[in-house]
């Protein structure tokens, strides 16, 4: 393992050992050396909240990095959650939305986002109810990657890779397995289209849609939420979303609900991601 690997493992092992402080402490470090990170924040919040004072706008930012801080904790710590243990952390609202929807034999769709605790939805959804299968796209570094993969596997999920995920993601619901498809992020011009979202356009990937349109899955948007009150993430499933078709109006049905959810939890989501950055032909860029 090189020196990267190292880092990361050692990282890991200290927030399985150590408190939540210290996930905040790296975060604070991240946040110092790497200032883009808030610099994008702030913009993207210009965008979605036009009315809020910088103060607020700031608030919401410490926010997400404290939100992102109990994720990483969280996540160095999935070893040692299990089926025993695992309501402690996080608990369901809305099951039965998707229990109805695995009747009719399709699979399911899960569409989620960058939003509360990802990555401990999908791996408490498998010691709760049953294994899943998840898109991710491979993280730009091999042994990095290698590492986080083992553990989104350890409560029995397979992962498909994001740039050839067609193929595996119809025999997951050939099967009447669920899949689940973080839909939040930025995508290019040839491979998206153009939705309203906090009432700007933004270029959003409709293979969801089209992968919808054709199998007939049932669509089920879920989020794992940080509770204050319960000291715990509630994984909540919604109501099926429609899908008519229309690749560009199922896209944009999903973002509107993505959009509500996020403005009931503004500090869970992940604004420091140049979500605006692909634009319209003949409009300027929208970050520096």
């Amino acid at each position: 393992m090189d020196r990267i690997g190292l880092l990361v493992s050692f990282v890991f092992w200290s927030l399985a050992h150590g408190p939540l402080g210290l996930a905040r402490f790296y975060f604070a470090v991240l946040d110092k050396f790497y200032p883009r990170l808030r610099r994008v924040a702030r913009r993207n919040l210009e965008l979605a909240y036009p009315k809020a004072s910088s103060a607020e706008r700031e608030t919401i930012i410490g926010q997400v990095f404290a939100s992102l801080a109990r994720m990483l904790w969280t996540f160095a710590r999935l070893p040692a959650i299990n089926a025993g243990n695992v309501s402690q952390w996080i608990r369901y609202d809305g099951l039965e939305h998707f229990l109805e929807a695995k009747k009719q034999g399709r699979g399911v769709l899960f569409a989620t986002a960058h939003l509360g605790n990802w990555e401990l939805s999908a791996f408490a959804h498998a010691l709760l109810t049953e294994p899943m299968d998840i898109v991710v796209r491979p993280l730009d570094y091999p042994g990095i990657d290698k590492i986080v993969e083992a553990r989104r596997q350890l409560s029995g999920n397979q992962i498909i890779g994001k740039w050839d995920a067609a193929r595996p993601i119809l025999r997951g619901l050939a099967a009447n397995r669920a899949v689940g498809i973080l839909m939040d992020q930025n995508t290019t011009l040839n491979e998206g289209v153009f939705v309203d979202f906090f009432g700007t356009p933004a270029c959003a990937n409709v293979a969801f849609a089209k992968i919808a349109a054709r199998t007939g899955a049932p669509v089920i948007p879920g989020f794992a939420i940080w509770s204050q009150e319960e000291n715990r993430y509630i994984l909540k499933f919604y109501p099926p979303v429609p899908i008519t078709g229309d690749a560009v109006q199922d896209t944009q049905a999903l973002h509107a609900v993505l959009e509500q959810v996020i403005r009931e939890h503004p500090g869970q989501w992940l604004w420091i991601h140049r979500r605006w950055k692909t634009r319209p032909p003949g409009e300027p860029p929208i970050y520096r």
